[in-house]
């Protein structure tokens, strides 16, 4: 044996072996406990942390756990989400006294977090930093891998090898090796240097997962699975484990804990059943969350309730212990109030109940007392219900000074017992140890839930530090916990995120906006639960250190007062992150909305008039219960924000009768279809809410130091009534380079009344109210050039931003710059416009992805943001780096208006109340007339008038549906450019610069035509052939003259050439061209054009129109005989294709309409992101610094967006259209519903026939009639393809509605539409039916029709469309609000539907 291998030897045998301190008896196995070697890596939990191993359930886990550890294999937890598996691997590496890593898995691990980090030290030295998994299988320890289910396939392979074979290549060149081959290596001298590593025969792996399906994931690697021995986590022994009985003195305690310990038990083996019946049918109550029984035991065991809860009081109670039953359907706690009234604990109150009738929170308890006990305590004192002691109890708080409790009632606080319940049940979360969630309301729009003021006063109630980390989906986990930075020198370091440093100095962290990151929240499952979290190189937050602990650098605890509270940003659906894992995480407060009462007392402290308070507030109560889940992409919500909003405005400016109108503005009336407006409008009169009068804007002046709006009058009354609007102007010393440089200039503006309306009611929000605002209209309306005129005449300045589709968060808040070795970041515009108090314009805001404009929310509504680089945004400075929010900041949001044909981003959802909405339009027809006027003074009057009326009348069509652009003032100007500019060009040449962008749609030149004509206007023709036209005019005329025999004969057929060759002249082929007789394109002589690909050469007009008008007759009859013929092939006479002719020119628009929107959403489900941590593409200047280091996944590049967790796999939309074809449609088809019908039937076929990805969509169309529910008239698997299967739907509908008895099946129609789109695979569903029921003649009532479209599968979206008799009967749109719609004019059943279809399908 060489030397050296006898000294490798010789150092294996004297390194450091694990003394034997005990032998562990479990069971029938005994193993021999070791001492540790580093006891700063083991497990650190707290006594009521760890579980208890004399428990039968834990010692039967902790016994497989240990048979596996003794036969060296590695173990696979299967189990529900919550903290008992992690706790029950954290007691097995306790009792075996065994050093343990931990991974908390998430979308963003990659391959650097499991094996080797890098690091930049001083003097430029790369190093490499082993990982957890490396760490473990160096060191002998536990590795314990939590949340496998949502690691992206292809990252756990990384481990197979290890985990098989115990080898690994490591990036800094080293080997890891099983212990037995690394002997053998030994033996035979091939180990000669430090490459090869002996991996330690302790190290052992403990996975965890939920099981997928049911719950959301990915499904396990198979080589990955065959490496574990697996282990289910029976749910129901997990809950008892987790949750001791409770020590409950009281009877009251112990009965209403028996009774709803045994509810969660029956439901979750309701869940497991395996019955056949039960399988199909499904249970609707999800189980409940693993820490439910221990919440429940706390809080009776805390505070004893009372003999009996309200329902309200149940309600709170079971929706804070399973807050999915939020957004469960409404089966679900119809079913859990049956067990409820079953178990004797009284009856169970609404989910979505808003009334709290005593102030008290959870149990009917009240916080009467708070004040400090301690440096880091409070003692907290809760009134009991009658007959109830108080409770008084110390809890955690900060160090500053408590604000008095009851607290004053302010401008913004408003002490009612609404939200006295809401902060007792946050403080009783808090007195029993947990972090809190609120969260929002299922219902679509409410008024306020009070959440920031919550949290603000609960922070200052216990003297809390507070800080806000706002979060946004491009934040990975990692980025969550540390950042990593680069010194002066080139080293690289950690630092703490925001969220780590205050769990060490005992902040109350608000976490805003957590649902937007998805499945990485639940990264911090083990922070919240256990106070516990892996941060850099080794070091560790525990739970407690011990007096041997003190000494370990790598160890810090997380202070007793540290506190989470999170809200959600309302942009998502509670379905799509409210999980078991959110509840497992959080003590959950649902939300209660201010009831009208409350409202009203907060909009009167604006100082508006009582009267028109009242008015606002009756008409939001309306407003909010007509709206649905499904209209909330279309609708505005209307807060309590945003009441406020006006009510301040009318408090200054006292018109009353501009309320309709500022109403309208606020939820952009001007954008939703004619029925909604209708609608609405409706409200507005029932809440004694009247239009005024159009007033005409004079031209604002500058005056001294001010901008002055005249007064506007009225057509009814000229004489202007109250002074003018004053705004002052901006002053130069409060920005001196910003009012040199970033004013805008404009050296012409065309002003008019309707513009000047607008700057003067934009100058309002911005300089008199300090609010931010959204503009948003179509193309071309003027909206930047409304905002820099107004910038320039207030001499205010302006900074821009323009985004895009790649935009991303860290973009909007600086540059990166890489200089020197050093990562340096320069303010964007938005950061400057911050410092100096600049307003900020952010252009084409729906374009880029909605969690990026999210940060703008968090921004005008709380003045706050996170910066990237560790700086913070605030309204008001509390620390060194902190970047002041200046008074003078302005955000200006432009965008498109929302839907089609614009398509953006649903970006106004994400934003909230926190901007004040405009919605720019067209200037009217007298305002476009003065500006024309002062554009091109030199075109007469009569001329601008007909041109203003021809571009009205367009921009009606587009409402309407028949045209699918929104010509605006842009095209209109550019057009009387051209005329200004090339007078001796035709009109129609002038139009074409306009309409050639619709070269191949005669409809749309049709529809212009009729409009210039009504306007007297004559343009000649547009399209194809005017195009061609005008080439004749160019200086060469390009034709071919045959240089054979041009004498004609009969017209023919023509031979058809097998190959396909070109063939020019002559008389012999089919499909020839410049020829004569035969069927070609670009000759003469025959009977009809055919095109076969080939070049075109068109002989002269000369030889054209030398036809013999015998030939020309021939040639007439022969096209005549054999379109015959090809009609009657298809079963179809000319009369029948003249029919169905009609029926599609009557609807062309909307069929191009919605065939682009369907269009555009099947392209956006498959359009193309930016992918992060790629090993190619474009760098990613946000990982710079790690690609300093020479991390590979620092590159960003285009591809298919992924999915988030537990959202399905994209699917077809199963969409069910029920059309009435009952005898009452023949009967009164006088005033067009049976031909409308049939229009709207063929505006879907047609939609749907001419889409490229007919594969999104599954549809079908069906009828009902007096005699039958479902009469088949489009099936999904047979789609009609061609014209002739098109022709027979709509034959069939009007042929049933000439032989249908009396009677009406509208309900079952629904019912059964429901069902069998229920079952169809997709990832939404929808039914919408047509009917012209006599609801009263056919006793229909109500209560029916909700129940089929309101309670049947909760998963379906329905609507009903009312005509006829049924579009007389008021109650469909109160019963059914966003359901229902009554449409008495039949023209609009098409824009009525294609607004549905908009709405529910692109969500």
């Amino acid at each position: 044996m060489s030397a050296r291998r006898r000294l490798d030897k010789l150092s294996r045998s004297l390194a450091p072996q694990r003394p034997s301190i005990g032998t562990l008896i479990l069971g029938d196995i005994q193993y021999d406990i070791q001492d540790s070697l580093d006891p700063s890596r083991l497990p650190h939990l707290s006594d009521s942390a760890l579980l208890d191993v004399r428990h039968p359930f834990n010692a039967n886990n902790l016994r497989f756990m240990l048979q596996k550890h003794v036969l060296g294999q590695d173990v696979f937890l299967v189990s529900q989400p919550g903290p008992y598996a992690r706790r029950l691997a954290m007691t097995f590496a306790s009792l075996i006294n065994s050093e343990y890593e931990y991974i908390a898995l998430h979308r963003d691990i990659g391959e650097t977090e499991l094996k080797q980090g890098r690091e930049i030290r001083k003097g430029g030295n790369l190093v490499y930093v082993d990982g957890p998994a490396v760490m473990a299988v160096k060191k002998g320890r536990i590795l314990i891998l939590e949340g496998v289910e949502k690691a992206e396939r292809g990252i756990m392979p990384v481990l197979n090898n290890l985990l098989e074979n115990r080898e690994m290549n490591l990036d800094d060149g080293t080997h890891i090796v099983h212990p037995r081959r690394y002997d053998e290596l030994l033996e035979k001298g091939e180990v000669t240097n430090k490459t090869f590593i002996p991996a330690h025969k302790d190290f052992r792996v403990i996975a965890i997962a939920a099981p997928v399906p049911p719950y959301p994931g990915y499904p396990l690697d198979p080589p990955f699975r065959s490496r574990f021995q697996a282990r289910f986590i029976d749910p129901v022994g997990a809950l008892f484990a987790l949750a001791p009985e409770p020590p409950l003195p009281q009877p009251t305690g112990e009965f209403l804990y028996g009774r709803i310990k045994e509810i969660i038990i029956a439901t979750q083996f309701l869940g497991e059943s395996r019955h056949s019946l039960q399988a199909v049918l499904k249970p609707t109550i999800p189980a409940f969350p693993q820490t439910a029984l221990i919440k429940l035991g706390a809080l009776v065991e805390l505070f004893t309730p009372p003999k009996t809860l309200s329902p309200n009081q149940l309600a709170r109670l079971f929706l804070t212990l399973h807050p999915v039953l939020m957004h469960a359907p409404f089966q679900a706690w119809a079913m859990l109030g049956q067990q409820v009234t079953d178990a004797k604990l009284g009856e169970l109150g609404s989910p979505s109940s808003h009334d709290n009738e005593d102030g008290s929170g959870l149990l009917g308890y009240t916080i009467s007392a708070i004040s400090r006990s301690g440096e880091a305590t409070a003692k907290l004192v809760f009134t009991g219900p009658p007959g109830l002691n108080s409770v008084s109890v110390d809890a955690p708080a900060g160090q500053r000074e408590f604000r008095p409790f009851p607290p004053t009632q302010s401008g913004q606080l408003h002490m009612s017992k609404r939200f006295l319940g809401l902060l007792t049940s946050m403080l009783q979360g808090h007195a029993l140890g947990w972090d809190l969630s609120l969260i929002p309301s299922v219902l679509p729009s409410t008024s306020s839930s009070s959440t920031s003021t919550l949290i603000r006063v609960f922070s200052e109630l216990l003297g809390y530090e507070i800080e806000a980390v706002h979060m946004y989906k491009e934040l990975g986990g990692r980025e969550m916990i540390q950042r990593r930075r680069i010194e002066d020198g080139g080293a690289t370091f950690w630092e703490p995120s925001p969220l780590i440093q205050g769990s060490l100095l005992g902040r109350l962290m608000h976490l805003s906006s957590l649902d937007v990151t998805g499945a990485t929240a639940g990264s911090l499952s083990r922070l919240a639960q256990d106070r516990e979290m892996e941060l850099w190189e080794s070091k560790r937050i525990v739970t407690a250190k011990g007096e041997n602990d003190e000494t370990f650098a790598t160890l810090s605890t997380a202070h007793p007062s540290f506190r989470v509270i999170a809200t959600a940003s309302k942009s998502l659906p509670l379905r799509d992150w409210l999980s078991d894992e959110h509840a497992n995480m959080f003590f959950p407060i649902p939300s209660q909305p201010m009831d009208g009462e409350e409202e009203e007392a907060i909009l009167l402290r604006s100082l508006c008039d009582t009267h028109i308070v009242r008015r606002l507030i009756a008409f939001a109560k309306k407003y909010r219960a007509s709206m649905s889940a499904d209209t909330t992409v279309k609708q505005r919500k209307l807060g309590t924000r945003a009441l406020m909003r006006i009510a301040m405005l009318f408090a200054k400016f006292p018109e009353e009768a501009r309320l309709a109108e500022v109403l309208e503005r606020t939820l952009l009336v001007e954008f939703l279809p004619s029925v909604e407006q209708a609608t609405l409008r409706g409200l507005m009169e029932e809440s004694e809410i009247s239009h005024s009068p159009e007033k005409f804007y004079p031209t604002s002046v500058v005056e001294g130091a001010n901008l002055v709006f005249p007064t506007g009058t009225t057509s009814v009354d000229s004489t202007a009534s109250g002074g003018p609007t004053r705004i002052s102007l901006f002053r130069a010393e409060n920005d001196p380079e910003g009012y040199v440089s970033h004013v805008p200039y404009m050296d012409h503006f065309y002003d008019n009344s309707l513009q000047t309306g607008l700057m003067r009611d934009i100058a309002i929000d911005l300089e008199v109210l300090g609010e931010h605002v959204v503009l948003l209209g179509n193309q071309g309306v003027g909206k930047n050039k409304i905002v820099d005129r107004l910038c320039q005449l207030l001499r205010r300045p302006r900074e821009y931003i323009q985004l895009h589709r790649d935009t991303t968060v860290n973009q909007l808040m600086f540059t990166t710059v890489l200089e020197g070795g050093k990562v340096r970041y320069e303010d964007s515009p938005l950061l400057r416009a911050i410092k100096f108090g600049r307003v900020i314009l952010i252009d084409e805001a729906d374009k880029a992805p909605e969690h990026v404009v999210a940060i703008f929310r968090s921004l005008a509504g709380q003045g706050e943001l996170t910066l990237a680089d560790g700086r913070r945004v605030r309204a008001v400075s509390e620390r060194e780096s902190d970047v002041v929010i200046h008074p003078n900041f302005r955000l200006v949001l432009l965008a498109n208006r929302p839907g089609y044909p614009f398509l953006g981003n649903h970006f106004l959802q994400v934003l909230g109340d926190a901007f004040s909405c405009h919605s720019v339009t067209n200037p009217d027809q007298a305002s476009e007339r003065k500006l024309i006027s002062q554009l091109a003074p030199e075109l007469d009057e009569d001329t601008i008038l007909r041109l203003v009326g021809v571009f009205y009348d367009l921009r009606k069509s587009f409402e309407s549906g028949e045209l699918t652009y929104p010509y605006s003032l842009r095209e209109l100007i550019n057009l009387v450019r051209h005329m200004r500019s090339y007078p001796n060009d035709s009109l129609g040449e002038a139009l074409r610069n306009i309409f050639d962008f619709d070269i191949y749609k005669p409809d749309t030149h049709d529809k212009l035509l009729r409009i210039l004509a009504r306007h007297g206007l004559e343009a000649g023709p547009l399209g194809l052939d005017a195009s061609r036209e005008s080439m004749k005019k160019k200086p060469v005329d390009i034709e071919y003259e045959p240089s054979g025999s041009t004498e004609l004969n009969e017209p023919k057929e023509g031979e058809h050439d097998p190959k396909n060759e070109q063939h020019t002249g002559g008389n012999r082929w089919a499909g020839g061209t410049g020829g004569r007789d035969t069927a070609g394109t670009g000759g003469r002589g025959g009977y009809k054009r055919l095109q076969k690909g080939n070049n075109i050469y068109q002989v002269s007009d000369k030889l054209k129109a030398d036809v013999p008008d015998h030939i020309r007759d021939r040639a007439r009859e022969m096209a005549r005989e054999e379109l015959k013929q090809r009609l009657q092939a298809l079963d179809m006479s000319t009369a029948d294709a003249a029919v169905y002719g009609e029926h599609l020119t009557a609807v062309q628009g909307h069929i191009n309409s919605l065939h682009d929107l369907l269009e555009h959403l099947a392209a956006k489900e498959e359009e193309r992101v930016w992918l992060k941590r790629q090993t190619d593409g474009e760098l990613d200047d946000s990982r710079l610094t790690e690609g300093l280091t020479g991390e590979q996944s620092v590159y960003k590049r285009r591809g298919m967006d992924k999915p988030e967790l537990g959202r399905p796999q994209l699917k077809p939309k199963r969409i069910r259209f029920i059309f009435d074809i009952s005898g009452s449609m023949y009967r009164f088809q006088y005033d067009g519903r049976l031909r409308r019908s049939l229009e709207t039937a063929v505006m879907l076929m047609e939609s749907f026939d001419h889409l490229s990805r007919k594969e999104k969509y599954a549809w079908d169309i069906y009828g009902h009639s007096g005699d039958e529910p479902t009469i088949p008239l489009v099936e999904t698997d047979k789609p009609p393809s061609s014209l002739k299967d098109r022709w027979k739907v709509i034959e069939k509908m009007d042929m049933v509605t000439q032989y249908a008895f009396s009677g009406d099946y509208t309900v079952e129609a629904i019912r059964k539409g429901v069902e069998e789109v229920a079952k169809f695979d997709a990832d939404d569903w929808f039914v919408i039916a047509i009917s012209d029921a006599n609801f009263g003649r056919y006793q229909i009532t109500p209560e029916e029709i909700k129940k089929v479209m309101l309670r049947g599968d909760p998963k379906v979206h329905t609507a009903l469309i009312c005509i006829g008799d049924g579009a007389e009967v008021p109650w469909i749109t109160k019963e059914l609000p966003g359901r229902g719609f009554r449409v008495k004019n039949t023209a609009d059943i098409p824009v009525v539907l294609r607004s549905i279809l908009t709405s529910m399908v692109d969500r």
